[in-house]
């Protein structure tokens, strides 16, 4: 079987160049709250750094603006909470399977994690099991995750609630935590609003979907497309509607600007992963907008 974490790391190194990678790397370190009081070296300053690491001194002698850098005191904890539902086992936007990006977001933001001695859990669900993974910080705990979430999803699992694992979530984590939640184009339900509002009150929370197929099929040669619960799929005819594509894209919009508008309107950062390609320049983003937000 292909190791989990070695093919997250190729694709990291084809889909990024080094300053990218660099820059998602930063990112991640950047957005967790204290600071520690081991000093480092100097670092010139660089755009979005905080001022209050400048060191004035230095930064006379060298007439270039330098910033402290710290060793880091304290582990963190990421939670990564997965939607493992049969509908993660359907294709995705890009027709890449969509639990393959979820294991692809999850392992790039647990490499970094571990890179930077946090820890990293797992909690997993549908609407009759839970999967959880105690935190741990080492390579092998990360491909023992991975692996664990590509099992869970299959066509004939049972459906998706996540709704249930937020509410795992809110009893199981006590301790402060980044919280990062990776499902697909889900609708914005009260449930997911009150579980996900407990969860921010606690915790830092992110939020990634994973974008859905299009049902219509346009521009693709491919088979017809069949959903997961029905095993069906629309005929020819129906496809070629003009009015039911254009009914079709406003539903999703709709449902889209309503997750979008939940998760701002309870400060929860999030982005939308619609293939591999486009998945390291989506998570930095991601982390950049919740640094931002906190500052």
């Amino acid at each position: 079987m292909e190791r989990r974490l070695r093919k997250v790391k190729t694709t990291m190194s084809i889909h990024a160049h080094r300053r990218t990678l660099e820059l998602l790397d930063g990112e991640y370190a950047s957005i967790h709250h204290g600071r520690s009081h081991d000093f480092d070296d100097l670092r010139e300053y660089q755009p979005g750094d905080d001022v209050k690491d400048i060191d004035w001194k230095a930064t006379a002698r060298s007439h270039v603006p330098l910033i402290k850098r710290y060793i880091a005191s304290r582990q963190h904890t990421l939670l990564l909470v997965v939607d493992s539902g049969r509908n993660m086992a359907a294709v995705s936007e890009s027709g890449e399977r969509k639990a393959e990006l979820a294991i692809l977001v999850a392992g790039v933001l647990g490499y970094l994690a571990s890179r930077h001695g946090d820890r990293v859990a797992l909690l997993a669900g549908d609407e009759e099991r839970v999967l959880a993974v105690q935190e741990g910080g080492s390579e092998a705990h990360l491909e023992r995750m991975l692996r664990r979430i590509d099992e869970a999803v299959s066509l004939d699992g049972p459906r998706s609630d996540l709704a249930r694992v937020l509410a795992l979530a809110v009893r199981r984590m006590r301790r402060r935590a980044l919280v990062v939640v990776i499902a697909d184009d889900v609708a914005y339900t009260h449930d997911l609003d009150l579980h996900l509002g407990r969860l921010q009150a606690r915790h830092e929370v992110l939020w990634v979907s994973i974008g859905d197929a299009d049902l219509m099929a346009r521009g693709r040669d491919r088979r017809e497309l069949v959903g997961v619960d029905s095993g069906q799929g629309l005929p020819a005819f129906l496809r070629r509607d003009r009015r039911l594509r254009r009914a079709f894209d406003e539903a999703a919009a709709e449902r889209r600007a309503r997750l979008e508008e939940g998760l701002r309107s309870l400060g929860i950062a999030a982005a939308r992963v619609a293939d591999e390609q486009g998945a390291i320049a989506a998570l930095f983003r991601l982390l950049e907008r919740h640094r931002r937000a906190r500052r």
